[in-house]
């Protein structure tokens, strides 16, 4: 009977790391090592070092919770915004994704996640006192539920609604030309766009 040779324990790590990754299992994780350590490691060099600079040097916006290598971003910095609308998202690349838009004008607050009691997130965990707190500065007059269209995100978005409108802020929601179910990184510029500007209050 033949054994099966160990591995190596560097690429058995490297394996687990990569499957951390969303949407990417153990064939797939063990794919990617082989093909990185195999054909361009080159590249594998240059991911480990870009990833161990993000990890060391990026922060958490003071204001709008997004990633930065200061301590407020360019955006929440930046001397054209709309600083009376604040639109919530559940993730910067959803934050860029209605940036490509090109159609919205305010500010964001990123939650960095969405309710999902299941995996152990409340709202302790997403720090939801912090976004109130950004929302009622006596500033923002509208604040925008941008989360996802899956069952986390709306509810995130019907808490998030529920805490704002009691502190008297105006609170809408974007429409559903997002299709439900669907993630915004993953939905066009287009259809981003004319959720935003067919907003609807909620309820």
């Amino acid at each position: 009977m033949t054994s099966i040779l160990p591995e190596p324990q560097p690429l058995l790590d490297l394996v687990q790391a990569l499957r951390q990754l969303p949407g990417v299992g153990e064939r797939t994780a063990r794919r990617m090592a082989y093909h990185l350590l195999q054909h361009d490691p080159q590249a594998a060099s240059n991911l480990a070092t870009a990833l161990t600079e993000a990890a060391k040097n990026l922060l958490h916006c003071e204001r709008c919770n997004g990633f930065t290598e200061v301590p407020i971003c360019a955006t929440c910095q930046h001397d054209q915004r709309d600083l009376t609308q604040l639109c919530i998202v559940e993730t910067s690349a959803d934050l860029n994704s209605i940036e490509s838009t090109h159609n919205y004008k305010g500010l964001y607050y990123v939650l960095m996640g969405r309710l999902a009691p299941l995996e152990g997130l409340g709202a302790i965990e997403l720090n939801f006192q912090r976004v109130i707190k950004r929302a009622t500065d006596g500033v923002v007059q509208e604040v925008i539920l941008a989360t996802n269209f899956t069952a986390e995100g709306e509810t995130t978005a019907h808490y998030l609604g529920d805490a704002l409108r009691a502190k008297g802020l105006t609170v809408t929601r974007i429409a559903r030309g997002v299709p439900a179910g669907s993630e915004i990184e993953y939905v066009d510029a287009g259809t981003i766009a004319w959720a935003l500007m067919e907003r609807r209050p909620t309820s």
